[in-house]
């Protein structure tokens, strides 16, 4: 397939790409045909020249959330709540928005709340639980996740003089994956929350969110916190079927792919596909019966998760886009997302086959291509090379999108990885890539 071929250890040009054809259609899993060219086609922004392998960071968006959003502004831009006709339609596509929002991961619609990033719906959840938890409750954080599932914790154990142990696999940097056996030696009767990453933004390792999930219930009242940002653009979510309490992810995380034109063989990439900055948070009604509101006071009862840790921050276009998302998947939504896997694990093979038989390169964590194992998240280093040095080059020689850095994972960037100074090289593909 036509992706990157050679990473070289001196030169212009760090990437070199093949001449073979291999292009076209990819087969699912299970046998069904998935159509990648008709897949790209629903985004306009892949027009450009640009071809984006950043595409762990955000996406571009679907073409018909930018109509969503546009007829919204255009028509029914009006605050929710009115009984007159604008305002019906307006209180209709926010209802639509939401109730896609809850049926994308298996949800009801009062176990979720909208809001501007991960990042902020945790700091929310955090204040809820600060009222709410014991004052000698534990919690156990994960120290190879996105800050946005460490700060909010850190500054709830120092608000409330908690306990706070750190959740580390392991010392080794191809070993860091998240298992129920070195979460157990942490656990203890008074543990209150748990907080992990499905799959890690630089590593792109899928962890058995089930079997974690189960190993913390054996606490009598804990509860996991799972971020899966970097998961939701790859796989199914079932929060239900996963048994955890609390999970977040990234609408404009859920990505897109662009075409490359021109005089180069053309590469696409993927970014997350599915739509505007917004952000979900789910919280089964057992774990919302373990945090407190933090709503205006009027809002009684507070009986849905939007009501207590909302805050009014859910843009009302934006929520009215999610349909779109949703029927973006058709009507089997799970033979969709086999074939998803099923075509990304060919992309994500042909690039760690490559730096795997390269005695200078280190791809951190998960080796294997196999797409039960990860997703094509793709980190490494190059030996005497510095990150920055490979991808600026990149830069200067083609229209290929990648970066450098530590992507809001500097913990573990830093103190696991040792790669303080400008931390690593990182390529995201996802379901329209092509070769």
């Amino acid at each position: 397939m036509r992706v990157i071929k050679q990473l070289k250890s001196a030169g212009k040009c760090i990437f070199v790409f093949p001449d073979d054809e291999e292009v076209g259609d990819i087969m699912g899993i299970d046998g069904n045909h998935f159509d990648v060219d008709a897949a790209r086609a629903h985004f306009p922004a892949l027009k450009q020249d640009q071809v984006f392998f950043d595409n762990a960071g955000g996406s571009q968006v679907l073409g018909d959330a930018i109509d969503s959003i546009r007829t919204y502004l255009q028509e029914t831009n009006v605050q929710l709540g009115a009984s007159y006709s604008v305002g019906q339609k307006s209180n209709e596509k926010y209802a639509q928005g939401l109730e896609a929002a809850a049926t994308f991961i298996n949800a009801r619609v009062d176990e979720i709340v909208i809001g501007p990033c991960t990042t902020q719906l945790f700091a929310n959840l955090s204040q809820a639980f600060a009222l709410a938890f014991p004052d000698d409750a534990e919690l156990v954080v994960s120290s190879i996740d996105h800050e946005a599932n460490i700060s909010s914790w850190l500054r709830l154990a120092k608000i409330r003089n908690l306990k706070l142990k750190w959740w580390t696999p392991s010392t080794t940097p191809s070993d860091l994956k998240l298992t129920p056996d070195n979460l157990r030696p942490l656990l203890s009767e008074k543990t209150k929350l748990v907080t992990c990453t499905h799959t890690s933004n630089i590593l792109g390792t899928i962890h058995d969110i089930g079997a974690i999930a189960e190993e913390v219930h054996k606490i009598p009242g804990a509860m996991l916190c799972v971020d899966g940002v970097a998961l939701a653009p790859h796989r199914e979510v079932d929060v239900k079927a996963l048994g955890v309490d609390f999970y977040s992810f990234s609408w404009y995380k859920v990505r897109a792919k662009r075409p490359v034109n021109g005089t180069r063989r053309q590469l696409t990439s993927h970014t997350q596909v599915y739509g505007p900055h917004l952000a979900v948070l789910y919280g089964s009604q057992t774990a919302q019966g373990n945090m407190a509101s933090i709503g205006h006071y009027f809002h009684t009862p507070a009986d849905t998760l939007s009501a207590k840790l909302g805050l009014a921050a859910a843009s009302y276009e934006l929520v009215g886009s999610i349909p779109s998302i949703l029927a973006y998947f058709g009507p089997d939504r799970k033979k969709t997302w086999r074939a998803i896997a099923a075509h990304e694990e060919k992309l994500q093979t042909i690039l760690l086959d490559f730096l795997n038989s390269r005695d200078d390169i280190t791809v951190y964590s998960e080796q294997s291509a196999d797409s039960k194992l990860r997703v094509p998240v793709i980190s490494f280093s190059v030996k005497g090379r510095s990150s920055r040095e490979i991808v600026e080059k990149v830069d200067a020689c083609s229209n290929y999108g990648i970066r450098w850095g530590h992507f809001y994972s500097k913990r573990m960037v830093d103190d696991l990885l040792g790669l303080k100074t400008d931390g690593v090289v990182r390529v995201s593909m996802l379901h329209y890539n092509t070769g």
